[in-house]
């Protein structure tokens, strides 16, 4: 047994050895509102049901933000390979507000079929604190990625059909950017070649595959404030260029129209409910290590029209989705976030401090207090951008009371509050006193800014987030990135918001460093143009955009029973 498969299998057991209850095995045991009463219960009369307990929200909704309501990012330090909890704390914070007589909506990712059949699992929360029906969120949900998929490849079906038809607007397949997506891991995908066979069966060039969440669309499709705007942005995305080294879009090879067709549900936010039957919005979900890693703008806007309090996510450590969804998504959409609550947990910090993940389950004071470099170093950042932030403890069974006690003690000396959570193991009860914090934190101004000026060069955007976030030296730039700068440069591309690729285990672009003492410097080896999406991908390192299936992956796990019921996912 790996020691990664011992901590999945110690995840379950208490200390006594006693076997807890899956996630699945807990959502089963609830019993769901029917969305009408839902929907009743929010004022919403503009929906489609999606069976009995999914709705599809109309987009009117997103237009009619209350000035008042209030909208609280919740992020995380960097974490173990299986996460540490962000999106459980996120359900759980919604619902212990809840508790507490405010009106609260979860806005969250939909998760990737990726990970559900891969390693890391769902993103549909977990224990006591989860969006229900959690089977289906984590698989097919909705539809909405079978859309996006269904979407990329339609793109690619035309552009390789208009230069198998004669080629009109000269496109040079050596310089086709555009890639075909599934939503699963699959290595075997990463590099292909198309067009074999017969001279009717295309032309033959190589191609790569994406997965979903990474592709340009899935950006678009959450960056988005209309079905007007998603048109216009799905028209400018770039497929290709041309001999002459010209861009050629989605529109110049005429599939604007038909993509817009394929997307036209998928665009309406999802709602569906808690395990205490919070509303919850759900809709897209880019990753945050090879995309912009935030929901849609139009559920985040649907929920600041119908709620009080709207506690969103964004992926991995705030060093990847917070910076992005700070720089990005409220640049581009006009947010103003009222807080940000960093999630943490001891045994996240004790990974960081170099324990092994069968080691992190045990007390060590010293690992923890080296640990504490990597929260420190989220704090600060996250004051770069504004003044209302709270330390969530996302509290286990194997933390000791003298590891709770120092980590409080450690956060307190930054001015800082650390208030320990239980949600997974009890719910919106379990986060009563954070939500409580919150309130009040959120009574202050928050100060909100951006990282850097769209204005300034490429290089320096990503030398500031290199310098300020990942606290690098420098950074280094290949030869290709060298070439791609001076294209975005001619193209006129330069001043868009930076959206960087890297690891999301490690502040740098090495997963093998821990706490970020070393000297050291961020890698790019090239830069992408997402004209649609409105930012540019700098990659770092060997990050990959089509992830693969470890050897121990969930799939194998994963079972319908006699009563053909879901068994094994989580």
């Amino acid at each position: 047994m790996t020691a990664f498969m011992k901590f999945l299998f110690n995840k379950n057991r208490n200390k006594k050895g006693i076997k807890m209850k899956t996630d699945i095995e807990i959502a089963k045991e609830v019993k769901l509102k029917d969305i009408d009463e839902l929907c009743k219960e929010l004022a919403l009369t503009n929906y489609e049901k999606y069976g009995n307990y999914k709705a599809k929200l109309s987009l009117e909704y997103a237009n009619n933000m209350r000035d008042d309501s209030k909208l609280v990012l919740v992020t995380a330090t960097n974490p173990t390979p299986s996460g540490e909890g962000k999106t459980t704390l996120n359900i759980g914070l919604s619902m212990a507000l809840n508790r507490i007589g405010k009106k609260a909506v979860s806005v969250l990712r939909e998760p990737s079929m990726g990970p559900s059949f891969g390693r890391k699992g769902g993103a549909a929360g977990g224990g006591y604190s989860q969006v229900l029906p959690m089977d289906e969120i984590n698989l097919h949900f909705t539809g909405d990625f079978h859309a996006i998929t269904s979407a990329v490849n339609l793109v690619a079906a035309i552009l390789d059909n208009h230069i198998y038809q004669g080629n009109e607007k000269n496109i040079d397949p050596k310089q086709i950017v555009w890639r075909r997506c599934v939503d699963l891991n699959d290595r075997a995908l990463r590099n292909i070649v198309i067009g074999l066979g017969n001279r009717t069966d295309g032309v033959t060039r190589e191609d790569k595959f994406d997965i979903t969440v990474a592709t340009e669309m899935m950006a678009v499709l959450c960056l988005a404030t209309s079905i007007e705007d998603f048109k216009k942005r799905v028209a400018k995305m770039i497929v290709a260029y041309d001999y002459n080294n010209k861009p050629v879009t989605v529109d110049d090879i005429k599939a604007t129209g038909s993509v817009c067709v394929v997307m036209k549900e998928a665009l309406k936010p999802n709602l569906v409910q808690t395990i205490e039957h919070t509303p919850a919005l759900i809709h897209g979900g880019p990753f945050a290590n090879i995309a912009h890693g935030c929901n849609s703008l139009l559920a985040t806007k649907t929920g600041l029209a119908i709620a009080d309090y709207v506690i969103t996510e964004a992926g991995f450590g705030a060093d990847l989705g917070a910076e992005k969804f700070n720089d990005i998504k409220c640049r581009l959409g006009g947010l103003s976030p009222s807080a940000c609550v960093i999630v943490t947990s001891v045994r996240s910090l004790k990974y960081h401090a170099g324990l092994g993940i069968d080691e992190i389950s045990k007390e060590n004071l010293p690992y923890l207090e080296k640990g504490f470099r990597n929260l420190e170093i989220h704090i600060e950042n996250m004051r770069k951008f504004g003044e209302n932030i709270i330390v969530a403890i996302n509290k286990f069974e194997s933390d000791s009371e003298e590891e709770i006690a120092l980590l409080k003690k450690l956060t307190s000396k930054t001015g800082i509050k650390a208030i320990e959570t239980s949600v997974f193991t009890d719910g919106g009860e379990g986060g009563i006193k954070l939500a409580e914090e919150l309130v009040e934190l959120c009574k202050n101004k928050n100060d909100f800014k951006y990282l850097y000026d769209t204005k300034q060069s490429i290089k320096e955007k990503i030398a500031t987030i290199a310098r300020e976030i990942y606290r690098a030296k420098g950074v280094v730039y290949s030869k290709k990135c060298e070439k791609d700068i001076k294209r975005i440069e001619a193209l006129g591309y330069e001043q868009m918001p930076i959206c960087i690729a890297k690891t999301p285990y490690s502040l740098s672009d090495d997963p093998n460093i821990n706490i970020n003492e070393e000297d050291y410097e961020i890698n790019i080896r090239e830069i992408r143009i997402n004209a649609g999406a409105g930012f540019l991908v700098a990659y770092t390192g060997n990050v990959l955009t089509m992830p693969g299936l470890p050897k121990d992956a969930n799939a194998y796990k994963i079972d319908l029973d006699a009563n053909n019921e879901i068994v094994g996912l989580f």
